[in-house]
């Protein structure tokens, strides 16, 4: 049986968390919460690249539907079995809220990258820039080799390029190439234009 996330938002912790797969369960509802018996689990890998969008369309939705009628077939044909969940195996996860989806450029760039892929569908990884929120969906993520190599202090601006920029955190830097500011989302390059960002710049830790 696959170990469980219970909660409304399974998927996006799972991808924040760095977890390499996910899936989805059929159960009987009972009187606790997601508690009921198993009767169907399909399982889907999370690619080290995947985003919260690419996972759900191109995956969860459409083995969701076809899970749900396959187990009304077994059901209905009286071949289905009801496991007792092992709440050893599970978790509760609550909402992935506002705050959950903060980006704090002191941690480390692989936290980063798995948040920003976690909200990159509708809530957006954000971070602040003055009393500007941002929110970040398209990106890059660039690691450096050593510690020394990497350019700039967290939260800092150290490149503005024709489509991008970039943000310093621990560990590399995090190329912005599309983000939500007062105006929507825009490319990299247009929303530094209306930040009049510059080069040594902070966005907020």
């Amino acid at each position: 049986m696959l170990p469980t996330y219970h909660g409304p938002s399974a998927i996006n912790w799972a991808i924040a968390l760095g977890e390499e797969k996910t899936g989805l369960t059929i159960f009987r509802p009972s009187d606790g919460l997601d508690e009921g018996e198993v009767i169907l689990q399909k399982e889907v890998a999370i690619g080290p690249n995947d985003t919260l969008g690419k996972i759900y369309f191109d995956h969860l939705f459409t083995i969701g539907v076809k899970a749900l009628l396959e187990a009304a077939d077994l059901v209905v044909a009286g071949k289905h079995q009801e496991l007792v969940q092992d709440e050893s195996q599970a978790n509760y996860e609550g909402w992935f809220a506002s705050n959950a989806a903060q980006i704090h450029w002191a941690t480390h760039i692989s936290q980063i990258y798995n948040l920003i892929r976690a909200c990159n569908l509708a809530l957006g990884a954000w971070t602040k820039f003055g009393a500007q929120k941002v929110q970040i969906y398209d990106f890059h993520k660039h690691v450096a080799a050593t510690f020394g190599a990497v350019k700039g202090k967290p939260g800092e601006v150290t490149q503005i390029t024709l489509d991008s920029f970039l943000i310093t955190c621990h560990g590399g830097q995090i190329e912005v190439l599309k983000a939500k500011g007062a105006a929507g989302k825009v490319t990299g390059a247009e929303l530094a234009k209306e930040l009049h960002l510059e080069v040594g710049q902070f966005f907020d830790l």
